[in-house]
């Protein structure tokens, strides 16, 4: 076998990444060695470098979006073969473990956080998916957040309940639409004008510019009569307090999931709680999304790779460059390595 290259973190702080050689891992029981050929970046991944402020033990690797081919397969794997085209959550972040991470050559993922991609998806389109839905579905399904019920494919016959997702057009905003819908619930979210027309796509039933000094009360107009499944806050800075008020005043469901870290106490019977992505690998929450529900819908076209890749670069080398651009802001879109 080929030997492993990563994209090394070198000390608290370092830059730039350090692409040198890393250990070839053995996949063990229920995990799948990946060869992978495109990589995504995430705001975490700059934040961890930039600010070091989540104890890392170094040298280290970041990264948790890949999308490669199955090159190796642990016991007891029977839903993955080797030449399988793959996308995964690489848990290294959970794990501790480098063989976990993503920004390398080759990563061993666990097999219910890993999903089978049809032919006629590209890498570099898949790649965009897995943390972003990670992160959806823990907040969307996990017990200790907003506990909807399961997506499938077909959709889920319709709940006759809506639901708020604050950031529509992000990463984590464009999967969580797409779960709500495939789950049963009619979705309201914000994003600027420029990005209405995708989220629509998505299956969004109305859109609101969170610019607007007006949208708070458009939101609650527009679920008026209806019963509310919550909120979600896919985006953290500056929603966290619209979607708090969003709940506060509709029927339902008085429970935002955030991205954010709560800077103050939500009011009086209102939950809100952070989400974290990882929280979906120890239940029954990871099977029931990688497994049972997107391999069928992404065959069948009812669920959309999205945002758009951004491709950055070739090769490991191009990381860091990557890190920065996704570092300056991006809309609609997610920076994306192939390798």
């Amino acid at each position: 076998m080929a030997s492993n290259t990563a994209a090394w973190i070198t000390a608290p702080k370092a830059r730039p990444l350090e692409v040198k050689a890393a250990p070839m891992a053995t996949p063990g029981a229920d995990h799948i060695l990946i060869k992978n050929y495109a990589l995504a970046i995430n705001p975490i991944d700059g934040k961890l470098q930039a600010t070091a402020f989540y104890p890392l033990n170094y040298p280290d690797i970041l990264g948790q979006d890949i999308a490669g081919e199955v090159v190796l397969v642990g016991p007891n794997v029977t839903g993955f073969k080797k030449g399988d085209r793959v996308i995964g959550n690489a848990t290294g972040f959970a794990t501790k473990r480098n063989e976990n991470k993503g920004f390398q050559a080759y990563t061993v993922l666990e097999t219910n956080m890993a999903c089978q991609i049809p032919a006629r998806i590209s890498f570099e389109r898949a790649v965009v998916l897995p943390l972003g839905l990670s992160t959806a579905s823990s907040g969307l399904f996990h017990p200790d957040y907003l506990n909807l019920q399961l997506p499938t494919e077909p959709r889920q016959k319709s709940t006759g309940k809506i639901i708020l997702i604050w950031g529509g057009s992000s990463s984590v905003g464009c999967n969580a639409i797409q779960l709500s819908v495939a789950a049963g619930y009619e979705v309201i979210t914000t994003a600027s004008p420029k990005n209405f027309e995708l989220v629509k796509k998505l299956g969004a039933s109305q859109v609101f510019d969170y610019n607007e000094t007006t949208v708070v009360s458009s939101l609650i107009s527009a679920a008026k009569g209806k019963t509310i499944a919550g909120a979600f806050d896919a985006i953290g800075e500056g929603a966290y307090e619209p979607c708090i008020e969003f709940v506060r005043r509709s029927e339902g469901t008085k429970f935002v999931a955030t991205v954010f870290v709560r800077p103050v106490e939500p009011p009086e019977g209102i939950q809100v709680a952070k989400v974290y992505a990882p929280s979906i690998r120890n239940n029954h929450v990871a099977q029931a999304i990688y497994q049972d529900f997107l391999p069928k819908a992404l065959e069948a076209g009812a669920y959309i790779p999205a945002p758009e890749p951004m491709v950055a670069g070739k090769g490991l080398e191009s990381v860091q460059g990557a890190i920065d651009i996704q570092g300056q802001g991006t809309s609609a879109r997610k920076v994306v390595v192939l390798l």
